[in-house]
């Protein structure tokens, strides 16, 4: 059976179910996962892509601020055509710190920026990598205006907003194309923006769906993993759920389990 995929909203593009993040590859400073871990090889990681390409994936997540992660998938990518790219612009990730810029100029910069490194023509999405402030971002910012313009332009094919407010999410649900919220059996806050966004036929993406790592048995003793991707794709409107791993083992495991939860739904 291969993964299933679905329309990211109206935007054209369909992604699969679950999607690859990739901050493990290019950052392993201030991170919130509960294992300390090192950066893969490059050998580790071109196997990471093949396996997940091999299991039907076609959404890969990256950013500007996670360290070395477009700059390596830019060079170990093959097949450009198979691969939805999401990246970010917003935030940017120096020694050890992050900082924020929403302003025009910046969004183009770090667009031009993410094609180079990304060793590509276009991007197919961009989020706006949000600092918590989305109310402001949203109004008393041009990065959407900056981004609708690079979407006529040709250099993306859409965009979006990784929220961290549920007003936020409301929001950027109306401006842009596709919201990436929370969601998970813990934190259930941004359900009414899933709904929204459902309603207005936008791109659902779920972030933080396995809990950053922070599962545990007493969540659900049997599957908490399971327990998960069962809440989340009963939420009617959900394109992908994005789960960072440098696991193959594990990004094996979890392709299987969304692929019972679908054909049991």
């Amino acid at each position: 059976m291969v993964l299933e995929k679905r329309p990211l909203g109206g935007t054209g593009i369909e992604v699969s179910c679950l999607g690859l993040g990739t901050v493990k590859i290019g950052r392993d400073q201030a991170v919130k996962y509960p294992a300390k871990f090192r950066l893969p090889d490059d050998r580790q990681v071109e196997e990471l892509l093949g396996t997940a390409r091999d299991l039907g994936i076609n959404l890969i997540d990256t950013a500007p601020a996670y360290g070395i992660s477009e700059a390596r998938l830019g060079k170990l990518l093959s097949d450009r055509d198979h691969w939805v790219l999401c990246s970010k612009v917003g935030e940017e990730f120096r020694d050890g710190i992050s900082s924020f810029d929403f302003s025009a100029r910046h969004t183009r910069f770090s667009i031009e920026r993410s094609l180079t490194r990304l060793n590509t023509d276009y991007l197919d999405l961009v989020l706006v990598h949000s600092d918590g402030n989305d109310l402001d971002i949203i109004n008393h910012s041009d990065c959407l205006d900056e981004l609708a313009k690079l979407k006529q332009s040709g250099l993306i094919r859409a965009y979006g907003m990784s929220t961290k407010t549920t007003g936020g999410g409301l929001l950027a649900a109306q401006r842009t194309d596709v919201v990436m919220v929370t969601c998970n059996i813990r934190d259930r806050d941004d359900i009414p923006v899933i709904q929204h966004g459902a309603r207005l036929g936008k791109g659902i993406l779920i972030k933080k769906g396995l809990i950053s790592g922070h599962l545990t048995e007493s969540d659900n003793p049997a599957d908490p993993v399971r327990q998960n991707l069962e809440f989340i794709f009963a939420q009617r409107g959900v394109s992908s759920i994005v789960i960072g791993t440098i696991n193959k083992s594990h990004l094996i495991d979890n392709v299987g389990k969304t692929r019972r939860v679908l054909q049991n739904s």
